[in-house]
């Protein structure tokens, strides 16, 4: 099965750095662990990738038209179609008490954010800190072992698929949706009414349904709200009295 432009795929990954063999990124859970990259909160799963739209790195996304479902590929990607060469104008000291004074204390191979950009720190001396603001990456040939799992053919799954894309914490499932005369209905479930970001998640998904469903006109979010039926409490049958026995008259 040949794959083309605008095709909805879920691919795993496994990207590291070339020179040192230093593992940066991966969907994959076990990966994760075992490399000490995994992250308390986030999922490790396949990706959801439209092909065109560089949703990936861009040497990568046009490669994956080459690539068979389930059949393992490796990209290599130069530094300048990556993050690009180091430059060393974009390696300076400040100092310390410059950091300090905003409450924050370096160490090396700390990220952090100075003048309004993103610094690692490589360096602590003298009362000064050396910051590169250059990418973490920049200058480095990266390596991309790549499985498409899947392609998404109904739109059912695509627009599960790009629903799960902004909410990702909560399981597709609970989603419900119908389409009808241009007009597509998402029912929220109650775990997503009060999530952080969640109406700029519906923002999002709003916008990927018509960029990908261009009949589509309206995009309705339904969060409706229940209440637990009270419990009638029955009460217990009053027990009958035997009744006096009477006395035969003399």
């Amino acid at each position: 099965m040949s794959l083309q432009k605008s095709d909805f795929i879920l691919i795993d990954y496994v990207a590291k750095v070339k020179e040192t063999g230093e593992i940066f990124d991966t969907t994959i859970e076990e990966t994760a662990k075992k490399e000490h990259l995994y992250k308390e909160g986030d999922l490790y799963e396949p990706k959801l990738v439209v092909i065109g739209e560089n949703w990936v790195l861009k040497p990568l996304d046009e490669s994956l038209t080459t690539m068979e479902i389930a059949k393992p590929a490796i990209v290599e990607i130069t530094p300048e179609k990556a993050f690009g060469q180091r430059d060393p104008e974009k390696v300076k000291r400040v100092p310390l008490k410059q950091l300090l004074a905003r409450e924050i204390t370096p160490s090396v191979g700390l990220r952090i954010e100075y003048g309004g950009k993103n610094a690692t720190v490589r360096a602590i001396g003298a009362g000064r800190v050396l910051l590169d603001f250059n990418p973490p990456l920049a200058g480095k040939t990266l390596l991309y072992d790549v499985t498409i799992k899947r392609k998404l053919d109904t739109s059912e799954e695509k627009t599960a698929a790009l629903i799960h894309r902004r909410i990702p914490n909560i399981e597709d499932k609970k989603f419900e949706f119908t389409s009808k005369a241009k007009t597509v209905t998402i029912e929220m479930p109650e775990d997503a009414f009060y999530l952080e970001g969640v109406q700029i998640a519906k923002r999002g998904i709003a916008m990927d349904i018509q960029r990908f469903f261009p009949e589509t006109a309206t995009v309705k979010f339904v969060e409706t709200f229940k209440t637990e039926p009270k419990k009638t409490e029955t009460k217990p049958e009053k027990e009958e009295k035997p009744a006096a026995e009477t006395q035969p008259s003399i």
